[in-house]
């Protein structure tokens, strides 16, 4: 198996709320063609990440789309609206509206063209973090990083 250049950096900046912005940048063999087909059909998250069972939808798997993922365990679940989709610009953004500790979260997904049969997944969050007894700040952002780095390498693997 191939093994993709991973780097994360989490970057936070304080106004009048702690807010951060989480980029995962991950550069793939395949072309990006090749790896926004398997980007745009992230309907199959449940296939993707081990901390995903199920994904039920309502509406469109598209722009105001919402999906609900259902947790590995069965006993919780998080809401996801999607908020762009453009495959010309190979890019996907979607909202967290309920079921984790943050508010105003927003992702973007990004595939970028390097050549040569050479791409770059640029996946970042944005979000206000909620204090809360069930989970720290930083458990919230291990979370997200395994999740992220998780779901990248399956579809390093897909397009390999």
């Amino acid at each position: 198996m191939k093994k993709a250049a991973i780097l994360f950096i989490l970057l936070i900046s304080t106004t009048s709320v702690l807010q951060a912005q989480t980029p995962l940048v991950t550069e793939i063999e395949s072309s990006a063609d090749n790896v926004w087909e398997q980007i745009r059909k992230m309907d199959n998250i449940d296939e993707l990440s081990s901390f995903v069972s199920k994904v039920q939808w309502k509406g469109p798997k598209d722009i105001g789309g919402e999906r609900v993922c259902t947790s590995a365990d069965g006993k919780g679940h998080f809401k996801e609206k999607i908020t762009g989709f453009n495959d010309e610009t190979r890019t996907y953004s979607y909202q967290v509206i309920e079921g984790v500790p943050a508010k105003n979260m927003n992702n973007m997904i990004k595939v970028v063209d390097l050549g040569y049969k050479k791409s770059m997944i640029i996946w970042i969050s944005n979000f206000e973090f909620i204090e809360n007894p069930n989970m720290t700040r930083e458990q919230f952002d291990n979370f997200l990083t395994t999740a992220r780095v998780e779901m990248v390498e399956n579809i390093t693997k897909l397009v390999e």
